[in-house]
């Protein structure tokens, strides 16, 4: 990673100027999808600078087929943003619902503490991006999605990223048409889904000439390669989001866990791969809850 040192204190910042700071200190930008407050606060402790949210197979047990709610997304955010200062950015699929439910999102999701928020131009009946039998809407269609967006913000600051789904139904030529379009229309970033090789991220840059204009999905398993922050770098990428790479280890790890329980009755042959319980003490700062517990009880015993 690139690091640059920061000029602004973040205690006088809106959680989207942290946002916007951090792509500034550091590109790419990793981005970590946190599927509860405690990986949040792990993902803050280890040094990471910004977090992803969404709702979905993790933390609702439903596929990546557009089935969750805005109240879903809305309650998934504030339990991250209560437990972690650094800023959030939130998946949006495609807004839940009309340029009027988008407004509505847009100001929840300020309200309870967001940075960004990306918002993708599928159909409403929307698949997984490294799904086949995508389509998309028309390119006017996402530009009132994303009007609706812009105008809802209450804060100038909160990051509006404009993901296409173009490349497979469309092609690159008609993906990054709709890219220009929509940061010409005032997105700040777009996320450009599902590029197989780094040329297509380049392209994407290249057309889109302005700073910190591209991001890119590294999900594990999918269209798109394993591609590490050096090389995104050299295309000119700006943020990659890790949505489901912790997740996807924590749920490995359960099922061996689940398993091991049933076949040797006991945990003791995969001890190895849990936390220990000074290591969840340290990162919950159980004991200074502990002492602050007991200051109160012996308060009251005096009494």
């Amino acid at each position: 990673m690139n690091d640059r040192t920061p000029s602004i204190p973040q205690s006088a910042m809106s959680a989207g100027a942290r946002f916007r700071q951090a792509l500034e200190v550091t590109s790419p930008l990793p981005i970590v999808g946190a599927m509860n407050p405690y990986c949040a606060m792990m993902a803050e402790r280890v040094g990471h600078k910004a977090l992803k949210v969404s709702v979905g197979a993790y933390s609702h047990g439903l596929p990546d087929l557009g089935v969750t709610t805005m109240n879903d997304l809305l309650n998934e955010v504030r339990r991250v943003t209560d437990a972690c200062a650094l800023p959030v950015m939130v998946d949006a699929e495609t807004g839940y619902g009309g340029t009027l439910n988008i407004s509505r999102l847009v100001k929840g999701l300020i309200k309870d503490g967001a940075a960004a928020m990306h918002i993708e131009d599928q159909v409403q009946q929307k698949r997984c991006g490294h799904r086949p039998g995508k389509a998309v809407v028309s390119k006017d269609e996402m530009l009132d999605r994303l009007k609706a967006a812009l105008d809802a913000r209450t804060d100038s600051s909160f990051f509006i990223c404009a993901r296409t789904d173009a490349l497979a139904p469309e092609g690159l030529s008609s993906a990054i048409d709709r890219a220009c379009a929509y940061m010409e229309a005032g997105a700040d970033m777009i996320f450009a889904e599902a590029c197989s090789d780094l040329a297509q991220y380049r392209a994407f840059v290249d057309a889109l000439d302005r700073p910190h204009s591209v991001l890119a999905n590294m999900a594990e398993f999918s269209k798109t390669p394993t591609f590490t922050l050096d090389e995104l770098r050299s295309a000119g990428v700006s943020a990659a989001v890790f949505s489901t790479a912790a997740s996807r280890a924590m749920a490995a790890a359960a099922l061996k866990v689940y398993r091991a329980i049933l076949r040797d009755g006991s945990t003791k042959n995969v001890i190895d791969i849990m936390q220990t319980r000074d290591e969840l003490y340290e990162f919950l700062g159980y004991h200074a809850y502990e002492e602050k517990m007991n200051n109160v009880l012996a308060g009251k015993t005096r009494e």
